[in-house]
């Protein structure tokens, strides 16, 4: 028997027992537990919904078991069949193993034997991927992420049959696959591991949850702490960059990673469609070492970041729950992938049990296959779920939450319309980051209204560039006229360098997402192109008098030298009509540009509207939508489109409308608004025509900014904006045409009779 020293430290005593092996009869405990499966065997029809992903997976397990066993040859980047066939393998290793555990048929635990016997008995025979397409090239898979994916599914299975397996068969599979691949990922690339990035969190748990499985404690600490800070060339890195230079030192490592890759509010540096895809690695391996680390605290970490990173998710998605493109993203990507299930679930079960989680459980209509799937299909079985509903929210980014944010605005109308409003004013994003500084996009209840490209890639898909990022990701999507924010004489912010670009950040002006009227956010960009500040201002604008909310957009550019200045549109749908006469080119297109995303934009019509306010109008969703722009005598507007110099057709060729201007300091006023719609059953248009008379600068100097909207009913809304102070409690005073406004704070907003 086994006798232990009394006051010996607990987190020593947790590394002993590991090291030694005790507590095999508690298998499994890295993601299902034993006392979870006890749990739900035979009660399986208190929960509908689990009992259904029970079936279905069995269903796929067994017809997976009843073809045979595919471990080919490592050949074929991202949807190719050697790619296809190892990604298979580890899903059904994971699946195979929680099956074994919650059904008790052995032939599951059978099927992962001769599987990962397999794998070990070629492993030992392949080098590096052929491809080398990669910065870090894997073994198994083109790259070493989808080899880290591999370990993390892997360890699941492993640990669920770890008791099924003979004492020889578990070291001869650690001693040929599990730790060389471990070691591969981290000791072999520490370029790959050893940095902040989505990539490394995958590295981090791979390492980490097979560490645990195995009961070998280096390659935790390993997973934890990162390797010895000389163990990497930052020169080897590619554009992706990842790593930060803290002290002199470089911080890596799972915990490395939950500091840097979130700021305090959970927002994710590099935007919602990548921390969607990191949430897997982020909540499995935290899960582990809460089953198996519990001196860790893991849950706790930092203020319970993964908690808050969590809802952060959550809430950069629109009314039918995709997520928002910010940086590189690819469009559709929604709260019923895989990645979400698991973070919805993981979520309910380990941190409070939030009834609004389960009705995002409802409509992704599957769980994990373990306890915490259990957990949220029996409360949904039992009527617990509450209705998620979004707030308005403002996100600071950098680990410090000193790296500006992303706001994002929701107003519900009159009528049965909605709008979302997102703009992006934060820190580049690494290597995923664009060039698209105060930007914005809009959504109403059904998708994008003003949208952001997101990214030029089709994930998975061979046929275009093996699934990975296009050349047009480049030379276009992380562009700045890509994006709906100004671009200065035709070169993207910070010059398109990511360098340039990870070195500086807007900052938030002001934001008020409780006002009587309407809900503003206000910030300001200085380092963008040098010697010119932007500052952009906007407004969603909520009254009786209008059937759905206004945006109103007040882009303000001071520069020392005259410049050439383009403000796109990017909207969605069709162009009806506008009040301007245009000259469209009907015989033949020219590029709008010859660099940084111009030379990807054809020039469609032009038009010259004049010193007034104008109009634009166009069809999305059904609804009707109007931009009205305050424009200056030498304006000129500009119809684009995407697809020049794409001779793959890898560009959507989506519509852009640009006002153009020529100028040193100036500032851009709009208003995009939504007044109707079209039912093509019936074929009877409501309310085609805005609502808007004009839109006019009435003032405009360092300190000040003054709007005006009229109605066509004869309404008049002022807008004024303090430019150079936006404490709460300023006094602010302004003449304008006789007229004196006063008022606190940053900003005023009222309904006039002129």
């Amino acid at each position: 028997m086994l006798k232990i020293p009394k006051k010996i430290p607990l987190v020593v005593l947790i590394q002993v027992l590991l090291v030694l092996g005790l507590g095999g009869q508690d298998r499994p405990r890295l993601i299902l537990s034993a006392a979870g499966v006890e749990n739900i065997r035979g009660a399986e029809g208190a929960a509908p919904l689990f009992a259904e992903v029970l079936r279905t997976t069995r269903a796929e397990v067994d017809a997976e078991i009843a073809q045979g066993i595919f471990v080919p040859v490592p050949r074929d980047m991202a949807g190719g069949y050697s790619h296809e066939r190892h990604k298979k393998n580890f899903f059904i290793l994971q699946k195979a193993g929680n099956l074994y555990q919650i059904t008790g048929a052995k032939k599951y635990a059978v099927y992962i034997r001769e599987l990962f016997l397999r794998y070990a008995a070629e492993y030992p025979k392949w080098g590096p991927h052929p491809t080398q397409r990669s910065y870090a090239t894997g073994k198994i898979f083109w790259q070493c992420l989808n080899d880290a994916n591999w370990l993390v599914y892997a360890s699941q299975a492993y640990d669920c049959v770890y008791d099924f397996l003979t004492p020889g068969e578990r070291a001869l599979l650690e001693k040929d696959l599990f730790r060389p691949l471990a070691d591969f990922i981290s000791l072999d690339n520490p370029q790959f591991f050893n940095r902040i990035h989505n990539h490394s969190t995958w590295g981090n748990a791979a390492v980490g949850m097979m560490g645990l499985a195995m009961h070998d404690t280096e390659l935790v600490q390993r997973a934890l702490y990162g390797l010895p800070n000389d163990s990497i060339d930052p020169n080897t890195l590619d554009n992706d960059g990842g790593f930060i230079q803290i002290e002199g030192q470089r911080q890596a490592g799972f915990l490395a990673q939950l500091d840097y890759s979130f700021s305090p509010d959970g927002y994710f540096t590099e935007g919602p469609y990548y921390l969607r895809y990191a949430m897997t690695p982020f909540l499995l391996f935290a899960k582990a070492l809460a089953n198996n680390r519990p001196d860790l605290e893991i849950y706790a970490y930092r203020d319970s970041i993964l908690q808050k990173a969590v809802w952060a998710l959550l809430h950069q998605t629109d009314a039918q729950g995709q997520f928002f493109p910010i940086n590189d993203a690819q469009k559709g990507m929604s709260w019923k992938a895989r990645e979400v299930v698991a973070a919805v679930d993981i979520a309910y079960s380990d941190f409070g049990r939030d009834p609004r989680l389960l009705s995002i459980a409802a409509e992704q209509g599957r769980v994990l296959l373990d306890d915490s799937g259990f957990a949220v299909a029996r409360a949904l079985a039992q009527g617990l779920a509450k209705k998620f509903r979004p707030p308005s929210i403002a996100y600071r980014d950098g680990a410090e939450g000193q790296k500006g944010g992303v706001a994002i605005v929701r107003a519900a109308g009159t009528s049965d319309g909605e709008l979302c409003l997102v703009m992006k004013y934060s820190a580049h994003g690494m290597g995923h980051g664009h060039f698209d500084k105060l930007s914005y996009s809009l959504y109403d209840e059904v998708g994008e209204v003003v949208q952001d490209y997101g990214a030029a890639r089709w994930v998975n898909i061979d046929q275009k560039g093996g699934g990975r990022y296009l050349p047009e990701n480049q030379s276009f999507a992380k562009q700045s006229i890509a994006h709906n924010t100004l671009v200065v004489n035709e070169a993207s912010h910070y010059e398109g360098q990511v360098k340039l670009g990870e070195a500086h950040h807007p900052e938030r002006y002001f934001l008020e997402l409780a006002g009587e009227a309407g809900q503003l956010v206000s910030a300001k960009e200085r380092h963008a192109y040098p010697g010119t500040e932007l500052h952009r201002s906007l407004v969603v604008l909520e009254a009786p008098s209008f059937p759905n909310p206004l945006l109103i957009d007040v882009f303000r550019v001071r520069s020392e030298r005259e410049n050439q200045y383009d403000l796109p549109l990017w909207f969605t749908g069709h162009l009806l009509s506008s009040d301007v006469d245009y000259v469209s080119s009907t015989q033949r297109l020219a590029p709008l540009g010859t660099a940084h995303g111009y030379q990807h934009l054809w020039r469609e019509a032009t038009a010259s509207p004049g010193g007034q306010s104008a109009q634009m109008s166009w069809l999305s969703h059904g609804k009707f939508f109007t931009l009205t722009t305050a424009t200056q005598a030498q304006d000129e507007w500009i119809l684009a489109r995407g697809g020049a110099n794409d001779p793959h057709f890898n560009l959507r060729h989506d519509p852009v409308f640009i006002q153009r201007r020529r100028a040193r300091s100036t500032t851009f006023v709009s208003v995009v608004e939504s007044h109707g719609r079209y039912d093509p059953v019936s074929e009877i248009p409501q309310h085609p025509f805005s609502g808007l008379h004009s839109v006019t600068l009435l003032h405009d100097t360092e300190t000040h900014t003054v709007v005006q909207i009229q109605t066509l009913a004869g309404e008049y809304w002022t807008l004024a904006l303090a430019n150079a102070d936006a404490a709460p409690e300023s006094p602010h005073r302004v003449e304008v045409d006789g007229e004196v406004l006063h008022w606190r704070g940053p900003y005023l907003l009222q309904k006039t009779t002129s």
